[in-house]
């Protein structure tokens, strides 16, 4: 009872949705189909059966008062004096008027046909689950994405802003909230640490400069992107291009992929910049990526580019196609599958200048499997601009060359600070 809907108030209940083992059967998917966005993910279940129906059989007596004008009786008014139950019967399978309702309903929908066929080829006795290939072909579902979607606390960040997201108002009922925050009990290290752990899984950017010694004074910069695109990567990714100003370095990804739209953002932001993009992982000298010594900032940090084990899976490969050139060494790793959004997916690629050969090679591998594309084969769809690796961006070399190429900077000084005064 102390969990249900106050009425007259808008303060809501704290909670978190699960997708994992939840379920949508029956007469439920009739439901979820009404929905602008539908969402089911890899972990839920939706099935669906034979329709059943009930038949209440009801016995009237009526009254009737009628008069006779011109030999022919004129009824006045019917009254129901009783009503009794006669019994009822259930059919298990759907009458010709129940399917002409729910074909006008699904196609109303946008739900393809398809759906309603399974309905009638499975018993009611028996729940057909859909997979997620097979509900997004039919129309069910808009895109292979999990609640996450609609509910992660990433969404807020995103501009514009969600229409369900909504800022608390400050010292609102300071009072009740404060004898709330006095009960509420401080969370075991263990979840402070998974907490941690999951934030920093979120791709970060930093500004990264070579540390080769055959490079100084003149090395190359870049920017690594590492961990999961979600939904405020794009908006990470322009704060950092805006610290930087008008120096164009080019990005070094090194990802699992994540969230679809998140990536088709930042792929868009990335082409406005015009930037160059490589698949490999950076090594940081003197600071570890997740602690606050190597922070996201316009600030340089030592490190280099390794492209063996560098990875970029699923939604990456969306942002690698936003690049200029696009890198990918024989030792990095580069995998696809289905997506969803097709249309979205589609109309971005042939904006990127990419042929339609790799969005029928993404199609032609499941949401839960992965295909690894060799190198060849990403010259051939068009994903790569040319066989080499991330060295042609960061290699301690490349600064010795004629053009010199727009990511070199040669290290200010030691003295230079103590200098300028005098020079003034």
């Amino acid at each position: 009872k102390d969990c249900t809907a106050n009425k007259g108030s808008d303060a809501g209940y704290f909670g978190e949705p699960y997708a994992s083992g939840a379920i949508c059967n029956s007469a439920c998917p009739l439901m979820f189909a009404g929905g602008v966005r539908r969402v089911v993910g890899e972990w839920a279940y939706l099935g669906v059966h034979q329709i059943t129906t009930t038949y209440i059989r009801t016995k009237l007596l009526y009254r009737t008062t009628y008069k006779v004008v011109n030999g022919k009786k004129k009824v006045i008014s019917t009254k129901v004096v009783s009503r009794k139950n006669a019994g009822s019967y259930k059919t298990y399978e759907m009458s010709k008027a129940v399917e002409k309702r729910l074909a006008a309903y699904f196609r109303d929908m946008g739900v393809g046909e398809d759906v309603l066929t399974t309905m009638k080829n499975t018993p009611a006795s028996d729940i057909h689950q859909l997979a997620l290939e097979t509900m997004l072909r039919m129309g069910l579902v808009t895109s292979m994405d999990s609640v996450d979607l609609l509910t992660a606390a990433a969404i807020c960040k995103a501009r514009p802003e969600p229409a369900n997201c909504r800022e608390i108002p400050a010292n609102k009922d300071a009072a009740p909230a404060a004898a709330v925050a006095a009960e509420v009990k401080p969370a075991p290290a263990t979840a402070a640490r998974q907490e941690i752990v999951k934030r920093d899984e979120d791709m970060r950017f930093v500004v990264v400069r070579g540390s080769n010694p055959l490079c100084n004074p003149d090395c190359p910069e870049w920017i690594s992107a590492e961990g999961t695109i979600t939904a405020y990567t794009p908006e990470r990714l322009r704060d950092m291009l805006d610290s930087i100003g008008r120096r164009r370095l080019p990005l070094v990804i090194n990802s699992p992929g994540g969230d679809v739209l998140g990536a088709l953002a930042a792929g868009r932001l990335i082409r406005e910049h015009k930037l160059d993009v490589a698949i490999a992982r950076t090594d940081f000298v003197g600071c570890d990526l997740t602690a606050r010594d190597c922070a996201a900032d316009s600030e340089a940090r030592a490190g280099l580019t390794v492209d063996a084990e560098g990875v970029c899976n699923s939604a990456c490969a969306i942002m690698l196609a936003g690049g200029v050139r696009r890198l990918v060494g024989p030792r990095a790793r580069l995998s696809v599958h289905s997506l969803g959004m097709e249309k979205q997916v589609r109309t971005y690629l042939e904006d990127m200048a990419i042929g339609s050969d790799l969005f029928a090679a993404m199609q032609s591998v499941l949401y839960s499997s992965h295909r690894q594309l060799e190198p060849e084969m990403m010259l051939k769809v068009g994903l790569t601009t040319g066989p080499q690796s991330v060295d042609a961006l960061t290699g301690a070399t490349i600064c010795a060359a004629t053009p010199k190429p727009e990511n070199c900077r040669v290290a200010p000084s030691p003295n230079a600070q103590a200098e300028a005064p005098a020079k003034l």
